[in-house]
This record gives C-alpha cells, structure tokens and sequence, in this order.
C-alpha cells in the first residue's frame, strides 16, 4: 500500500514535469529513515541535534 503511494508520486512529478521535486524527496525520504532506523541505538541522540 505504502509503496503504490510513491510509485503515484512518482508518476504524477514525472507527468507534470516537476523533475526538480525528486531530489528534495528522495533526501526527506532518507532522513526518516536514517531517524527510524537509529532510533533504539546510541547514535540517535547525535542524530537528533543535526534537525
């Protein structure tokens, strides 16, 4: 379910020529999950004091 909601993302930015938007949630997308995968390990409160 989740991955069919990127995949129309996706395609409505590349129907709509939005190409410059791909980069900006490509890096949002890898945010979260640096944060959620650091979540239960030591590294998370340095990772928390970058945002």
């Amino acid at each position: 379910m989740k991955l069919e909601i990127i995949k129309e993302i996706f395609e409505f930015l590349i129907k709509k020529k939005k190409f410059w938007l791909i980069p900006i949630i490509i890096i949002l997308l890898l945010i979260g999950i640096i944060i959620v995968v650091t979540e239960g390990s030591a590294i998370a409160p340095f990772i928390y004091t970058l945002f």
